[in-house]
């Protein structure tokens, strides 16, 4: 059987370009060189090579996060190029990557979301108001972002306009929402036509941080990662069933990863992730391992889903 050649894309210019490089060095180890010719491109400096070069290469694994790699510019020109891709297209990458727009397509789908409020550069931030009208905590990031830059969880009023100032540091707009203190999960869906949700992880950030913040989410041993995440079947089962229905309202494909609260019974959606990390011990990795997928396989399914999704035209 013929080897594919894989353009390998991390790196990027985002916030997130150190977490990228680190993930698609992961990727190229666990790739099967016996099934793969693997070439490394990094779209900060070798744009013009990958589009020489479109004609070689069989498919693409983006592995970039954060705006021009996660939020549909990369996967446009792939498009142009001809050259098949994992995981959602332009549309739902954008989407995705809009947390205001993905807040409103999960409303459309009947998902629960805290309740919020959004601030753009030069409005007056109305401490009083915002505490009154969503309750303290709250929680205050950029509509755009991923990894948790530029988030803050504020307790009282008087940290409020600081952290808008951090987070338009990363954005134009800025996100307000009601802090819901309870279990949070993740829950990972792979496929395309007929998605199906991994076994839930649940996330507890270690002493010394308040939040899955991007520490605690890189840094080996901050955080502690429970799967199967220890709740009730049927609320798991629930969750789960978010998860794909989350999937499919950002019009996601091939895989996604959407970050969940639980609590009291009840399950609130706050976020997916269309490029989920992808090292060994990522949280998407750690779910299909689960569920009886390792690290090396699952990359040869997200390929397969990749060339299937490209063969019927996105």
């Amino acid at each position: 059987m013929r080897k594919l050649t894989v353009a390998l894309l991390s790196g990027g210019i985002s916030s997130e370009r150190e977490v990228s490089l680190n993930s698609g060095k992961q990727v190229h180890e666990a790739l099967d060189k016996d099934k793969y010719t693997v070439v490394e491109y990094d779209p900060k400096t070798d744009l013009p090579r990958l589009v020489a070069d479109a004609e070689k290469i069989d498919v693409a694994l983006v592995i970039l996060h954060g705006p021009y790699g996660e939020d549909g510019t990369v996967q446009g020109l792939l498009d142009l190029l001809g050259i098949p891709y994992q995981g959602a297209g332009v549309l739902g990458s954008a989407v995705a990557m809009n947390k205001l727009v993905s807040k409103q397509l999960y409303h459309q789908a009947g998902l629960p979301v805290p309740p919020y409020v959004v601030l753009q550069r030069g409005d007056v931030v109305r401490p009083d108001d915002l505490s009154n009208r969503l309750g303290l905590p709250l929680v205050v990031k950029p509509v755009e972002g991923g990894s948790s830059v530029g988030m803050s969880i504020v307790r009282g009023v008087e940290g409020l306009e600081a952290a808008v100032e951090k987070a338009l540091a990363y954005d134009r707009s800025v996100l307000v929402e009601a802090f819901i203190e309870g279990t949070e999960v993740t829950g990972g869906v792979l496929g395309n036509d007929r998605p199906e949700a991994l076994p839930l992880i649940e996330i507890i950030p270690g002493d010394g941080y308040e939040f899955f913040d991007y520490e605690a989410k890189y840094k080996p041993g901050a955080t502690r990662e429970i799967c199967p995440a220890r709740i009730d079947e049927s609320l798991a089962e629930k969750a789960r069933s978010y998860a794909v229905a989350a999937h499919l309202a950002l019009a996601c494909r091939g895989y996604s990863r959407t970050d969940m609260i639980v609590k009291d019974g009840d399950i609130y959606v706050l976020e997916t992730n269309t490029i989920p990390g992808m090292t060994a011990t990522s949280l998407f990795p750690q779910a299909a391992a689960a569920a009886g997928l390792p690290f090396g396989p699952l990359l040869d399914r997200l390929i397969e889903l990749s060339l299937e999704s490209h063969s019927r035209g996105r």
